[in-house]
């Protein structure tokens, strides 16, 4: 049964309530849509009871958003954060990208680290009860419904080149508990003076939640951990696979041949064709070597 909630300021949804608890992802242009559409799909597919939302900035239009509808989810027009000008000035591309270059891996053009600061508006969705947060180039390889029993602030660590990592959270997947006040809270911490999040709302999460709970590797299974880490992947128990840096709809990317197989795997999801048997998948030989 649907419910009828009011919609917090900077929010714009759709349509109306169907459950207690929602998936929610972001989209901040048409490549994010794109990567929207495997996402959802590969959610649908677990038959899960729960509400499915999209936030979407105004660097989407409705011809990018529109093939999303067919997978029954909630559209919420999201605007920017109130943020200062010195905040934002801070935050622009060029800035973050210089003063905390990515050295692991290439993001793509069309990284716009303000807009990633809008996930934070979850925390507005005070119509569920708890919220699992999950980047749009991921998919969900099997039910995870579980996760709705974690507490907030509950997120898997950003391992994806050595067990050091462990200690660093990944932003991609996430579990909370949206609040009008923890919303407002985040909302001074993040521009407090002179703040600076070099990567962004990870850095600024990790922050905030200092005492944050761990959810296994396998909830956000990074893609380097494919070459990098081979003896900790296994098919059988990945919940979602997360394509951080480059992305899989990206043509000839630097390492395009060698994740292949999960880029492939990405194409089945978009398309919903020949989605293989996920736990009959072949796991990466030890000894692989990054490119």
């Amino acid at each position: 049964m649907s419910r009828v909630f009011a919609s917090p300021e900077g929010l714009s949804p759709s349509s109306t309530v169907t459950a207690r608890h929602a998936f929610v992802t972001l989209v901040t242009n048409s490549d994010y849509a794109l990567g929207a559409r495997a996402l959802l799909r590969s959610i649908r597919l677990t038959r899960t009871p729960a509400d499915i939302v999209v936030l979407h900035t105004g660097g989407v239009d409705a011809a990018s958003l529109e093939p999303l509808t067919e997978f029954d989810c909630r559209l919420i027009q999201t605007d920017l954060l109130p943020l200062s000008d010195e905040f934002n000035a801070r935050h622009q591309r060029r800035n973050v990208h210089e003063q905390a270059p990515f050295t692991k891996g290439r993001k793509p053009d069309f990284h716009s680290p303000l807009d990633n600061f809008c996930k934070i508006r979850l925390w507005q969705l005070v119509e569920y009860e708890r919220c699992i947060f999950i980047d749009a180039d991921a998919i969900v390889l099997r039910n995870i419904d579980k996760l709705f029993l974690y507490p907030e602030f509950a997120a898997a660590p950003n391992v994806y080149e050595s067990l050091a990592d462990f200690h660093r959270l990944n932003s991609g997947v996430f579990v909370a508990e949206p609040a009008v006040a923890t919303f407002e809270k985040m909302l001074a911490a993040l521009d407090a003076p002179d703040a600076f999040w070099p990567r962004t709302d990870q850095t600024f999460l990790q922050s905030f939640f200092p005492d944050w709970h761990g959810l296994p590797v396998t909830m956000n299974m990074l893609q380097y951990v494919w070459f990098n880490l081979p003896e900790l992947w296994d098919w059988r128990s990945i919940g979602v696979l997360h394509y951080q840096y480059e992305k899989p709809w990206e043509k000839d990317h630097p390492r395009a041949d060698a994740l292949r197989p999960l880029i492939d795997l990405w194409h089945a999801f978009l398309t919903g064709e020949q989605i293989p048997d996920i736990a009959g998948l072949p796991n990466p030989q030890a000894g692989l070597t990054s490119p």
